[in-house]
């Protein structure tokens, strides 16, 4: 079953693309098609465009997707993070040699968003724990723990979070929610050990692998660096762990938002900053 915000319908997304917190695991059959990518000189700067394209994948008809590019990641110039009208996820996809996508139409002119936020809210939420309400189709309430990581990029008056249910990057007018009622602050634990600042970034790049699936860390919060967006091979989610502990060497440990560790085994050889 698949859930949705209180003030929204669900809308069922077919072609894999996962909309809103599902208790159903994601299809992973699917492997991600390759053709040769556009030279990195003409990548041109779409960041806050919107875009329309078709997606095809194997047998499955062809179905019309409308989006707008929130991010170019500095490390892989080709992948954007992209967020779907009617869906909650954020994507990372190479657009320009993604064989899935077809006839892709980038608009002219840059989506316009509101410039003036609630300071407060975001001062109080970003990094918090918090519970969110969702409900079903039947009416039935759920409730996700998850951690605020910082406003969306281009679009201000959203926000990035991630879940214990589902470790990956999803995106919500948290305001909107915390004042129906459906979001709740949890009370912050006791501090840790802080991230220096000079971890900014460390990270950023370098490649990992996990249970056999290779990829590559895309991004850390800046505001808490020890959390990292990661990106697999053939895998368009962008996945949120928190860096429990970090040798530099081969062995990093994270911890995803419901308290579980992984560890993934990095290659320094590929190490890259920006």
């Amino acid at each position: 079953m698949a859930y949705c915000s209180r003030s929204t319908s669900m809308m069922k997304k077919p072609l894999h693309i996962k909309g809103r917190p599902s208790v159903q695991k994601r299809d992973r059959s699917s492997l991600q098609k390759r053709k040769p990518a556009q030279p990195l000189e003409s990548l041109e700067n779409i960041v806050g465009h919107r875009i329309s394209h078709g997606w095809k994948e194997g047998n499955e008809p062809v179905t019309q997707w409308n989006a707008i590019i929130l991010y170019q990641v500095p490390t892989i110039p080709s992948l954007y993070l992209v967020k779907y009208d009617g869906i909650d996820c954020v994507y990372g996809l190479e657009l320009y040699s993604d064989e899935r996508i077809l006839n892709l139409k980038i608009l002219p002119n840059k989506v316009s968003f509101p410039l003036v936020t609630d300071t407060h809210f975001t001062n109080t939420i970003v990094g918090r724990k918090v519970i969110h309400t969702f409900e079903g189709k039947n009416g039935s309430e759920v409730e996700w723990r998850g951690t605020v990581l910082e406003e969306a990029p281009i679009m201000k008056t959203w926000f990035y979070i991630t879940y214990g249910e589902d470790p990956v990057l999803y995106i919500y007018q948290l305001l909107d929610d915390y004042i129906e009622g459906n979001l709740h602050i949890m009370p912050e634990c006791p501090q840790g050990e802080m991230t220096s600042e000079d971890d900014n970034d460390v990270l950023t790049g370098r490649c990992v692998n996990y249970n056999q699936r290779k990829g590559k860390v895309i991004y850390q919060v800046p505001t808490k660096p020890s959390w990292c967006f990661i990106k697999f091979d053939n895998d368009f989610h962008i996945y949120v762990y928190e860096l429990e502990k970090n040798t530099l060497n081969e062995i990093l440990l994270f911890r995803d938002t419901s308290g579980s560790l992984i560890t993934l085994v990095s290659f320094p050889i590929e190490f890259v900053l920006i």
